[in-house]
């Protein structure tokens, strides 16, 4: 997958840089990604996904498993597409 947040759908953003003349030029605001590994207990396995800060957060508040069957059902991502550690 690419840089997307597998639990809040977050992806990049267009915009622009302004010089101090006014000048704009597009750029990108990416989001703020980052790797991490957490135990699914609910499967006994340890999952690897790509997650946003705002994600993190969620999966803290909500819970793992809750958190993923919501991604899933919005369509942020698939079951298949969370990578296992076996």
């Amino acid at each position: 997958m690419s840089r997307v947040c597998q639990i809040t759908g977050k992806k990049s953003a267009i915009g622009n840089n302004v010089s101090h003349s006014l000048r704009r030029t597009k750029r990108r605001f990416e989001a703020n990604l980052f790797t991490k590994k957490f135990y699914y207990v609910e499967e006994d396995c340890w999952i690897v996904l790509k997650i946003s800060a705002n994600g993190l957060r969620i999966i803290n508040r909500i819970g793992l498993d809750a958190a993923l069957r919501q991604a899933v059902k919005k369509g942020y991502c698939e079951w298949k597409d969370i990578q296992v550690i076996a």
